[in-house]
């Protein structure tokens, strides 16, 4: 494992979630459905004091790219392969995440807006399944002139792969260009996650995933949001298979390296689109009274993914570790893990 200090980066949404164990009635009068994740209105605005004063919540570090980050992080256990980045206020929250980053190993470089305070995420657990409302407040206004900084661009040009999720698209495009585009020149590995059909629905957000992909090695989703995209495009199919297939071959920046197309589908086969091939690989199911909590497990198998991807491991075993992870984190509640990744044989 020698030589993996810096290697993985990434750059998202650092929200703190709020989890807690609602009702079906808390999910009606708020517009939520369980599987789904929206970004706040103010109609939602109430919800996460309603959760702090009704329910019994749980304080979690989170955001999609920092979930995968720290998985990543914990699967390889060398201090300091991962390097975050992201905005948070200058309050408790970002003390409590700042805190976590540094115990998981990663090396956290946020950017700090006194204006703001730190974003939060609202999961509201019903039956093992959740459902998202973020309100990024903080996270909202990262600047990719932090990320050019000379001291934090350097752990770009050290990295050899690059992550952001979807999310990230409605804060920073101009910071997740300047990473595709340094991977594409520099024949390193850049990897997005479609994260929400929002993403491919509204034009903005569509327009700037579609500036992106050419750049793109490794393209993650879910079997929903992969349908969003095919849908987005105009195609009339909801084949998950012949989806991923269709945006594998999208045009690609660089000639180096064909992309890769990873669908998730819960507890059914994981697909993956490579070189014109499908190849299907099932899903080790984790039984429904060990299914403590959902939230993060698309994070987990990315984190998981990422891991052996730094190591230059084949799709293969990027996926077991994946699926690994992703295991791990459903019997738990939000995206935490235990001490050391227990049961997970390196190949």
């Amino acid at each position: 494992m020698a030589g993996l200090e810096g290697a993985l980066v990434g750059a998202g949404n650092p929200l703190l979630d709020i989890s807690a164990v609602v009702t079906k009635e808390l999910l009606d009068k708020y517009g939520l459905e369980l599987g789904n994740q929206i970004l706040a209105e103010d109609k939602h605005l109430p919800l996460y004091t309603e959760l702090e004063k009704e329910c019994a919540v749980e304080y979690i570090a989170g955001g999609a790219t920092q979930n995968s980050i720290r998985v990543a992080q914990w699967m390889l256990q060398v201090p300091g392969a991962t390097t975050y980045f992201g905005c948070v206020g200058k309050d408790h929250y970002a003390d409590e995440l700042t805190k976590v980053a540094a115990k998981d190993g990663v090396k956290a470089l946020y950017m700090v807006d006194e204006a703001v305070p730190t974003g939060t995420c609202a999961a509201c657990i019903v039956g093992g399944e959740r459902s998202l409302v973020a309100n990024l407040a903080a996270a909202n206004n990262y600047k990719a002139e932090h990320l050019l900084k000379p001291e934090n661009w350097a752990c770009v040009e050290k990295a050899r792969v690059a992550y952001s999720a979807g999310f990230f698209i409605t804060v920073s495009p101009d910071a997740m260009m300047a990473m595709a585009k340094h991977c594409c020149e520099n024949d390193k590995t850049y990897c997005l996650n479609l994260s929400a059909p929002f993403i491919c629905e509204v034009p903005p957000f569509k327009k700037t995933l579609t500036d992106l992909m050419p750049y793109v090695d490794y393209l993650f989703g879910n079997e929903n949001e992969a349908r969003a995209f095919a849908k987005s495009e105009g195609w009339e199919t909801e084949d998950v298979e012949e989806i991923a297939l269709r945006i594998a071959r999208f045009g690609k920046a660089s000639g180096v390296r064909p992309r890769t197309v990873v669908i998730t589908q819960g507890a059914d086969p994981t697909v993956v689109a490579l070189q014109g091939k499908l190849l299907k690989f099932p899903v080790t199911r984790v039984p429904d009274d060990k299914l403590v909590d959902t939230n993060g497990a698309g994070d987990a198998f990315v984190g998981g993914f990422l891991s052996q991807l730094v190591c230059g491991k084949d799709v293969a075993e990027c996926v077991r570790a994946g699926s690994f992870a992703a295991g791990v984190i459903v019997q738990r509640g939000g995206c935490t893990f235990p001490d050391k990744p227990y049961g997970f044989a390196w190949n």
